[in-house]
C-alpha cells in the first residue's frame, strides 16, 4: 500500500460523526443541517432538461480535452465575468468539478523526489493538504487573520519555506470565512509567485455567490496587473454552487498554457473525462446568468434573515461572499467549537460543523478553535428555523 496514504486525516464530517457517536438527539425537533456545503436548491429545470435531450453522448467515449463548444463557452463567461479577453479554448480544460481538479493538479505539478512544500490557507479545504501529502510535499499552514479580514499574512511565511514552495492554494471567497482577495493581496502572491517559481491553484468555486461587488478573480487580478498567459497560474470553477448542481459534476481549469499541457496528458491518463451529456448541459448552465441571479437573491435574503438573529446570541459578522457564516462562539457561551456543536445537537437536532475540523495547529494555534461553520444553504424558511434553534440554545446556557 502507499505509505503516504497514513499521512491522512480523517475528513471533517466523518470527525463529526465520531462527534455525534452516542447522541440522541431531542425527538421533539426535526433535524435541520447546517454543517455541510452542499447546495440545497433546486438545479434548474433547463438543465435537468438539457441532461434529458443529450441520451446520445451515453454511447460513446468522451475525450478528455472535451469538446470545443464546450471550451469556447467557458472562455465567453470567463471574458464576460472577468472582464478579460476570451482565453484560448486550448488553454481550458472540463473537470469533473473542481475538487478532483484540486487533487490532480498537485500530482501534475509536483516532483516527490524534491520533498517541496505546499503552502496552504488555514482554515481551508482540506482536499489541498491530502492533495499535497499524496504528492510527496509538506503543507504550509497560513494562518487566517481575523484582524485582516480572514486574509492570510503572507509575509509571515519565513523566506527558506517560499524557496523550497512548489505550490500554492488560494481559495476565494474563502471557505469557512467567505473573505475575498484584494487585487493588493494578488500582487504580493504574483511576485512571490515571481521570485521562487511556484504555481499558484486558485480556487473559485464560490465566486458567484456574492452580495454586492462581484468577487476579483485571480485570473481577472492578473490580468489588471499585466500579466499576460498567466504565468504559474490555474484558476480552478465549478457549476456546482453557482447553478445548484453538485451531482453534475462538472468545472474546469484555465491558465498558464504549459501548465494545462501538461495537466492535460495527466489526466488523458487518469480517466477523468467528462461525459458529452454533463458537457451539453454545462454548455447550457454557463450560457445562462438569469438562475445564477435568481440564486444570489435566495442567498441574500436568507443572510438578511438570518444574521440579525445569530448576531443576538453570537459574534459574528457578515462574510464578504460565499453562504457560510463563521461564527465564534467561545466568548458569548464558555463552550469550545466541539463542545457547542455536540449539545447543540442533542439539545435542538442542527448540525454546525466545528471550526477546528477545518483548521490544523499552526504557529501556536488552530485559527478554527472555538469556531462554527455554518452553511445557509437550505430553503430561507429552514435556514432561518435552525439559527433560531442555536440562537434559543445560547439563551438557555448559564
Amino acid at each position: 500500500m502507499n505509505p503516504l496514504l497514513d499521512r491522512l486525516q480523517s475528513y471533517p464530517f466523518e470527525k463529526l460523526r465520531k462527534l455525534f457517536s452516542g447522541v440522541t438527539p431531542d425527538p421533539a425537533y426535526n433535524p435541520i443541517n447546517l454543517g455541510i456545503g452542499e447546495p440545497r436548491h433546486p438545479a434548474p429545470a433547463f438543465i435537468r432538461q438539457t441532461l434529458a435531450d443529450h441520451p446520445e453522448g451515453l454511447s460513446r467515449y468522451p475525450a478528455t480535452v472535451g469538446t470545443l463548444a464546450l471550451r469556447e463557452t467557458i472562455a465567453r463567461w470567463l471574458a464576460n465575468r472577468y472582464g478579460i479577453a476570451a482565453p484560448d479554448p486550448a488553454t481550458i480544460l472540463p473537470t469533473l468539478g473542481s475538487r478532483e481538479a484540486l487533487f490532480a493538479l498537485a500530482q501534475t505539478v509536483l516532483d516527490p523526489s524534491e520533498h517541496g512544500i505546499v503552502v496552504c490557507p488555514n482554515p481551508f479545504y482540506q482536499i489541498y493538504e491530502g492533495a499535497a501529502l499524496l504528492g510527496g510535499a509538506t503543507p504550509y499552514f497560513v494562518n487566517a487573520d481575523p484582524a485582516m479580514n480572514f486574509a492570510c499574512d503572507y509575509d509571515s511565511v519565513p523566506e527558506h519555506i517560499w524557496a523550497k514552495t512548489k505550490l500554492l492554494y488560494t481559495c476565494s471567497p474563502a471557505n469557512p470565512t467567505g473573505a475575498v482577495m484584494t487585487l493588493a493581496q494578488w500582487k504580493k502572491l504574483f511576485e512571490l509567485s515571481d521570485r521562487y517559481g511556484f504555481v499558484i491553484a486558485s480556487d473559485e468555486c464560490y465566486s458567484e455567490i456574492y452580495f454586492d461587488t462581484p468577487p476579483l478573480g485571480g485570473l481577472e487580478a492578473a490580468h489588471r496587473l499585466g500579466r499576460d498567459g498567466y504565468p504559474r497560474l490555474i484558476m480552478l470553477s465549478s457549476l456546482s454552487k453557482r447553478s445548484n448542481v453538485p451531482g453534475l459534476r462538472s468545472g474546469f481549469v484555465a491558465g498558464d498554457a504549459s501548465i494545462i499541457r501538461k495537466f492535460l496528458l495527466y489526466r488523458t491518463y487518469h480517466g477523468t473525462a467528462m461525459s458529452e451529456t454533463v458537457q451539453a448541459a454545462s454548455i447550457a448552465a454557463w450560457n445562462d446568468e438569469a438562475h445564477v441571479i435568481e440564486n444570489r437573491e435566495k442567498y441574500t435574503a436568507k443572510f438578511r434573515q438570518a444574521l440579525p438573529v445569530l448576531q443576538s446570541a453570537l459574534n459574528v459578522s457578515m462574510p464578504d461572499a460565499s453562504f457560510y457564516l463563521w461564527a465564534e462562539v467561545h466568548e458569548k457561551t464558555g463552550l469550545s467549537d466541539t463542545e457547542f456543536a455536540r449539545r447543540l445537537y442533542e439539545s435542538r437536532h442542527v448540525t454546525v460543523l466545528p471550526g477546528s475540523y477545518l483548521a490544523r495547529e499552526a504557529h501556536g494555534e488552530n485559527p478554527g478553535r472555538n469556531r462554527i461553520r455554518i452553511a445557509l444553504v437550505a430553503e430561507p424558511a429552514e435556514c432561518l428555523e435552525g439559527i433560531q434553534r442555536i440562537a434559543a440554545f445560547v439563551r438557555t446556557l448559564p
